[in-house]
């Protein structure tokens, strides 16, 4: 198994242009919160006693990211964890301005798309394929990927 340093140098190896890399800090966020937007429209109920529990799809995903993420790395963890919940705050907040699910759909899927697109083209420009073409596990590293320097300005270690 890689440590959280080698999926980020692999990440890295085909991120090498500015354009790129650019276009990876605008597109990679949107992706992320379009998905979890998406995701968080198909909601649950659980009723235990007195309580009931909701969640939703997104609230799934980024659990099973956390167990991911935290045999990497504790700090990347904890930022991750950060990073999701101001997601699912924005999705609130983004749910609050839409009357029906049908168009936050399209709004979260125009998103998602758009961002694809980004991230397509900046792989053109950089002359590399996407690093999740080689493992799907990369999805996941991208966010940390663009972590990983913010950590770095901060003197965080990853």
């Amino acid at each position: 198994m890689r440590n959280i340093q080698e999926w980020l140098d692999a990440y890295g190896e085909s991120h090498q242009n500015k354009t790129n890399k650019m276009i990876h800090w605008v597109c990679v966020p949107l992706i992320m919160l379009s998905l979890l937007g998406m995701l968080s429209i198909v909601k649950f109920s659980i009723p235990l006693g007195s309580l009931v529990y909701c969640f939703n799809i997104a609230h799934i995903l980024i659990f099973l990211s956390i167990i991911f993420y935290i045999r990497l790395s504790f700090s990347i963890t904890v930022g991750m964890i950060i990073i999701s919940s101001i997601c699912l705050l924005s999705i609130y907040q983004i749910e609050l301005l839409f009357s029906c699910n049908k168009r936050l759909f399209l709004f979260y899927i125009g998103i998602f798309i758009v961002s694809w697109i980004g991230q397509f083209v900046g792989h053109k420009i950089e002359g590399k394929k996407p690093s999740f073409f080689e493992d799907l596990q990369f999805l996941l590293i991208g966010p940390a990927w663009l972590l990983s320097f913010i950590y770095k300005k901060m003197g965080i270690k990853c």
